[in-house]
């Protein structure tokens, strides 16, 4: 008999990525944060487990996706092409908004955002599944369905944190309309595919997954370590943003400043202009490395998302990287979404341009590790007998020192950053980390 998804936490693959909760028909699953991760809880008292029902589990992106079979499957168009790092495609481009504000302001060119706009305002999709910040709590981030302008851009810039997509397969399925998408990173795109195929209602209303390029997910213990070590408080906070102000960007936040006096009623606060911090991405981020990369990160092997219909994310390479205001790359593997970019460009939202794929590949340092270290470290790991992640590739017999030098010195950070009490090491050490990955 399968299990339910404790398999999945005993065995510590868990992406945190809330599919289990969307599959479960006896309502069993629930998302909750724990260690800076969201978890998945099973009432065991509604669980029918025991009966066959063991829909979390076949759906769980975390125990590893038929790659190939399913890109296979999805992807059918006589002009497919197929690249080691990238899979199936089309063809790849770099693109940006039309719209500067939108262009500075959301994640690179903002080609995400200022898509989904169009595909909404001609009709094209009823809503899109999204993530922004959550306005109850700062350092946390809620996923919805997008249906106008406003709603797409609350969800604007990257989000360096854990993102879960529990419910949105029910919201979808009680929506009145008829075609959605996805926005995720590779594990959501994963999971929803691996969900539709046992789920009719859901795969007749999901007509398109949009996946962004993912090097690693990160817990939210590193935005709070980042607050910590610059003195912004979260309750302070009347803005915040990962990335903002143009290509790559800055962290940006705001907090409100001033005093609090009592009168003979309550305590009433006076504040200042809002304090404005700017500090570019690379400064704050990349001497950051491995320390809050979930474990089960390393095991990943689908950096550009490759079951998403189309794909977006950065581009470092030049000219690219030389831009200061903000550009996009994508990968699309489908004809009808290929069609709806071009007349999106023709309609004047976006700019599109053509690149080969091996420009798109020497812009993403990340891909290839995926596909060697991480492979890697899957199979140093099934040598020491611990439960790995499958996927449909050819894992290699030999592992070399270097491997298991590379895989210590990732488990290490990771345990620092794990433990709030060890922060204090993460500040002297992580000048010196620029080597490790």
């Amino acid at each position: 008999m399968k299990d339910n998804i404790k398999y999945t936490l005993n065995n510590r693959l868990c992406l945190g990525c809330g599919i289990c909760q969307s599959a479960c028909p006896s309502k069993a699953i629930s998302i909750s944060v724990s260690q800076g991760c969201f978890i998945p809880q099973v009432d065991e008292t509604k669980c029918k487990n025991d009966k066959g029902c063991h829909r979390c589990y076949d759906v769980c992106p975390g125990l590893g996706v038929d790659l190939r079979r399913i890109a296979k499957e999805q992807f059918v168009d006589k002009e497919i092409k197929t690249d080691k790092w990238v899979g199936c495609y089309l063809k790849c481009f770099t693109g940006h908004s039309n719209d500067e504000d939108i262009r500075y302001h959301c994640a690179s060119g903002g080609m995400v955002s200022q898509f989904l706009i169009f595909l909404l305002e001609k009709r094209y999709i009823d809503g899109a599944v999204v993530t922004a910040f959550d306005p109850k709590n700062e350092l946390l981030v809620c996923s919805y369905i997008a249906h106008n302008r406003e709603e797409v851009l609350q969800a604007k810039s990257s989000k360096y944190a854990p993102v879960s997509l529990h419910g949105m397969a029910q919201a979808i399925k009680q929506e009145n309309g008829t075609k959605y998408v996805i926005v995720g990173l590779p594990c959501h795109i994963q999971g929803f595919r691996k969900l539709e195929a046992i789920d009719r209602k859901l795969r007749e209303k999901v007509i398109g997954h949009f996946a962004i390029y993912c090097s690693s997910g990160r817990t939210f213990y590193l935005t709070e370590h980042v607050f910590k070590e610059r003195g912004i408080r979260k309750e302070d906070l009347t803005y915040f943003a990962y990335r903002d102000e143009g290509c790559l960007g800055s962290l940006v936040t705001k907090q409100r400043r001033g005093i609090r006096v009592a009168n003979s009623n309550s305590e009433t606060a006076l504040y200042k202009e809002d304090e404005v911090y700017k500090e570019r991405f690379q400064s704050y981020y990349h001497p950051l490395r491995s320390f809050f990369i979930p474990r089960r990160c390393l095991f990943c092997i689908d950096h550009y998302g490759e079951l998403g219909d189309v794909c977006f994310g950065d581009i470092h390479i030049k000219p690219y990287m030389e831009d200061r205001i903000g550009v996009n790359s994508l990968i699309v593997r489908k004809r009808q979404w290929l069609d709806l970019l071009e007349e999106a460009k023709s309609e004047g939202f976006i700019t599109l341009d053509e690149i080969p794929v091996e420009t798109l590949n020497a812009s993403q340092m990340m891909a290839g590790k995926k596909k060697g270290r991480n492979i890697r470290f899957i199979a140093l790991n099934k040598h020491l007998g611990k439960v790995m992640p499958y996927y449909d590739i050819t894992y290699p017999n030999h592992i070399g020192v270097k491997t298991m030098i590379n895989y210590v010195q990732n488990r290490a950070q990771q345990f620092l950053g794990k433990h709030k009490n060890l922060w204090w090491l993460i500040t002297l050490l992580k000048k010196d980390t620029s080597n490790l990955e």
